[in-house]
């Protein structure tokens, strides 16, 4: 059983499994916060508090200020990255918390669409036909033309776009900057961006409130730590269905603290979203293999 456990696909099992329950542990507490105070505030304090218990693991080496050159971008990323936030933490304090959850998903759906565009990518038919599957299981939870339609799952919807914009310039940025820098100027331009609308919307936290909106910090940032280990050591195909459980997760939360149970149609949607995310995963770790294992032929092969 040890021996097991200290392998590296176990050890990021954990830690993925570690990073899920503390997005919805954070998914929670945005509801709890969002009860008194605007969603303006809840982000802001997210971002200041998140960026309190980060410092000391970002310059656990020495004190010292990253150097970057990529200085407008991050603005750019960062800009696009509060604006998913503010959607997304919308949606947790007003959606039944399991549909906003389950619309989050759509994430990686709509990364993949950017990055053709964006990155230049080849997405072949297999991942074509993965991605449609997803957006008709997004359909499923919205419902649009329905009675039970509701204007607030499209703030949801957007707030997943705007992720997949946010991933993909991660994705831009890591080719030049190491993850802890992403990490440092993302938290440094968040904090005073979340401010400026948030002061339109000031109440003073009073009471219990402090009490979760300081665990909003250490959940989110304590999720981003975990996550970025968790992939560091593990394959995206094996550790993307573990993340996945933050969806039973907030809706059994959403049930025992709110009230709410998810209606057959969120869970239905979202079994689609997922089975199309996870065959996603799976098709570019594979493709990833095999870029891999055909390089070092191609490099060996003699010159014409």
């Amino acid at each position: 059983m040890t021996a097991a456990l200290a392998s590296p696909q176990a050890r990021a099992a954990l830690l993925m499994l570690g990073s899920t329950s503390f997005f919805a542990a954070m998914a929670v507490t945005i509801r709890l916060a969002s009860a008194e105070l605007s969603t303006y505030e809840v982000a802001f304090f997210r971002n200041l508090f998140g960026l309190l218990f980060l410092l000391p693991v970002l310059f656990r080496s020495g004190w010292y200020l990253p150097r970057t050159t990529q200085l407008p971008r991050y603005l750019l990323r960062c800009a696009i990255g509060v604006a998913s936030m503010l959607c997304g933490f919308w949606a947790l304090g007003h959606l039944p918390m399991a549909q906003a959850v389950a619309l989050s998903y759509a994430t990686p759906l709509f990364a993949t669409v950017a990055a053709v565009f964006i990155l230049g990518e080849t997405v072949r038919m297999r991942r074509w036909s993965a991605v449609a599957i997803g957006l008709v299981g997004v359909l499923v939870i919205v419902r649009p033309g329905s009675a039970d339609f509701s204007l607030g799952t499209l703030v949801a919807l957007a707030g997943a776009v705007l992720a997949a914009l946010v991933a993909i310039q991660i994705k831009q940025l890591s080719r030049v900057d190491a993850a802890d820098t992403i990490v440092f100027y993302t938290y440094m331009f968040w904090v005073p961006m979340s401010l400026l609308p948030a002061l339109f919307a000031w109440e003073w936290p009073r009471g219990i409130e402090w009490l979760w909106l300081v665990l909003l910090g250490a959940f989110g940032t304590g999720g981003q730590l975990l996550w970025t280990r968790a992939l560091e050591i593990g394959e995206v195909s094996a550790l993307q269905p573990i993340s996945f459980m933050q969806l039973p997760l907030v809706a059994l939360a959403a049930w025992l603290l709110f009230g709410e149970a998810p209606t057959h149609w969120t869970l239905v949607g979202a079994g689609i979203i997922l089975a199309a995310n996870i065959y996603i995963a799976h098709r570019e770790v594979q493709l990833a293999r095999r870029a891999a294992t055909s390089a070092p032929a191609e490099a060996a092969k003699p010159a014409e």
